[in-house]
Order: structure tokens, then sequence, then C-alpha cells
């Protein structure tokens, strides 16, 4: 069995040593230190991040994919953040996608060895079909999971881009994608897991990198979800007509009938009360300016 003890992620943390005698007021203070450090580790791989998130975007405007490749809790966790791009922006649910090794079943239970296999992950890259202008984002916070490595690997060879995600540095576990993003955390409150400090701060990067992009793509005003999916249910119908009061200062009644009127779309709504024109000629503006409203209405005030 490979020896992961020089993993930075591995090593035995001095501050939590006697976590099994504190009493759980001093345990919650020992994790909130080490919590508050995430933030910090994160923002030194900002250049990385934008790096990746530039990538990302390009993608997206070429049509290309997110595709996410991870196991464990690095895996649930692309699942997870692909997963909720849709509600969230209105994507294609293609647009940003989640690959866990071991399938759909390791995202509720352990699925052991599932990550053991570089060609495992490199099929996985197959059967999507990924081609130049995807994204692939490999995320191992131990930086050395075969089947993170192997997806990597292939989705280069088809020629896609790649990113590569750990929270140990380059130099002890190397890898050959096109931007490799190290959030050095150290170790971990309870040794070697990384469903903790590491899991965080992964969360943290992805969460960075789709909603950025999807800002660039124009999913937002502002700071507004413009683009949220209301049909999903009754709280993000009321959060679309709250988010029209706020742009336009229309009341509520009225903001809920123009919310309907656009056919459960926000930005739709929007151009057709400040721009007063109807449906389909504020769809019209939409396609010519690629979504943007600040195209169509000037900055969200």
């Amino acid at each position: 069995m490979e020896n992961r003890g020089h993993l930075l992620t591995e090593h035995q943390n001095p501050r939590s040593a006697t976590l099994d005698r504190l009493s759980i007021a001093d345990a919650v203070q020992v994790m909130l230190a080490e919590d508050a450090t995430i933030s910090v580790a994160v923002a030194a791989a900002a250049d990385a991040i934008t790096d990746a998130t530039e990538r990302v975007v390009d993608a997206f405007r070429r049509g290309g994919r997110l595709i996410y490749v991870g196991a464990g809790t690095s895996g649930r966790l692309g699942v997870l953040d692909a997963s909720e791009c849709p509600p969230t922006f209105l994507s294609d649910p293609r647009m940003v996608q989640g690959i866990i090794a071991g399938g759909w079943k390791a995202l509720r239970s352990a699925v052991e060895g599932a990550e053991d296999h570089a060609a495992d992950g490199a099929a996985a890259i197959d059967e999507k079909e990924v081609g130049p202008h995807d994204v692939v984002f490999g995320i191992t916070t131990g930086g050395t999971t075969p089947y993170v490595h192997g997806a990597i690997d292939r989705a280069r060879a088809r020629g896609a881009g790649t990113v590569f995600f750990a929270c140990v540095p380059a130099e002890d576990v190397p890898d050959n994608a096109d931007v490799s993003i190290r959030v050095l955390v150290g170790a971990e409150v309870i040794t070697g897991s990384t469903r903790l400090k590491a899991g965080t701060a992964t969360k943290l990067v992805l969460n960075m990198v789709t909603t950025i992009a999807m800002v660039q793509l124009g999913k937002v005003y502002g700071n507004l979800m413009v683009d949220v999916n209301t049909r999903a249910n009754r709280k993000l119908v009321d959060r679309g007509t709250r988010m029209i009061q706020t742009v336009t200062d229309l009341p509520r009644a009225e903001a809920a009938d123009l919310l309907e009127r656009s056919g459960g779309h926000v930005k739709t709504a929007l151009v057709m009360h400040l721009k007063q024109v109807d449906r389909a000629a504020a769809e019209r503006l939409l396609q010519e300016h690629d979504g943007k409203l600040v195209a169509i209405l000037g900055p969200c005030s």
C-alpha cells in the first residue's frame, strides 16, 4: 500500500492532539480556530483560481462543459456543485457535470477501491466524450488519487483543458494539468480526515469558479440571481418576485403578475417592464445581447 504519511493532509495536528479529552465547548473552539485559517489558504491560491475560472468561462462561451472528477468527499463536492448550477443559474444540466469514482452509489456510501485505478478515470472521460471545448477539473485533496490523475491525463490527450485541485504542495505530488490549484490548509483536526478543512476549502473554490463563471455569462445582474429557475418551487417564485420589486420598485402584486407574463423568467420580466416591450421583444433583446441585462438596461442601481 502507498505510504501517504509524508503528505501534508496526513500530518498529525499538534493543536488537536488532546481532542478526545476536551469538553465539547473546548473542542468547538479548536475546530473554529482551525477553520479560521482556511480562507487565508484559499486566498494564497487566488491566481490559480482566476486562471481556472477564465478557462471555464472560455469553455462555456464555446459551448463546452465543466466536468468535475473526484473520489469520496472530493467527488461528492463536485457532483454537489454541478447539481446546484441549474436551479441557481438556469443553466443546462449538461453544462456543469460531476463524475465520482464508484458511480452514483458512491454519493451515499463508500465504494472501496473505486479510486485506485487510473484506467477507470480515463474510461469515465471517454464515456463523456470529452473534447477540446471542455474543461476537466480533477479534485483530490491529498493529490494522489489514481482515478483523478487518469481522468486528467485522458482529458489532455483528448484536447480538453484541465484543472487540478489539491491541498498538498505540487513538489510533493505533481500533476499534469494546465492549471494546478494548491490550497494548503495544513493538518486536519482529525488526522487525515480531509472532509474537514480540505473539504471546506474545496467547496469554497468550486463555489468561486462556477459562480464567477456564471456571472461572466450574464446570469447575474448586479448581485441579483436573475436567471434563477422560478419554476422549481414556491421559494424561488418568491425570490424572483422580490428581485423584480428591487429593480423596478413595483408593488408585489404587479411584480408577481409581470413574472407570470414573462414565463417565469426574471430577466425577461425586467426587460419587458423597463424597456416597455412585450415578452417576444424582450426575449429577442436578451438573445441579441447574450443574456446580459447590463448591456440592455445599464448598471443595476
